[in-house]
């Protein structure tokens, strides 16, 4: 997955404002205790953190999106 679907997708499932927030502030265990900016910097693939993200937010995001 391309970085810019990746924020493509945050911000369908969350809406642009809180998409940034949850990346900045939300620590995922499923990360490894990093939040979605920490891991996407430090090199983890995009895939692996929007997987986090689906784990993390079930109802949330929408099946089209998984």
């Amino acid at each position: 997955m391309r970085l810019t679907d990746f924020w493509t997708r945050l911000e369908q499932t969350f809406g642009p404002a809180y998409a940034g927030s949850l990346a900045a502030d939300q620590v995922l265990p499923q990360l490894g205790g990093r939040t979605i900016r920490q891991a996407l910097e430090a090199g983890e693939e995009t895939v692996v953190v929007w997987r986090a993200v689906c784990a993390a937010y079930p109802d949330r995001v929408p099946a089209r999106l998984r």
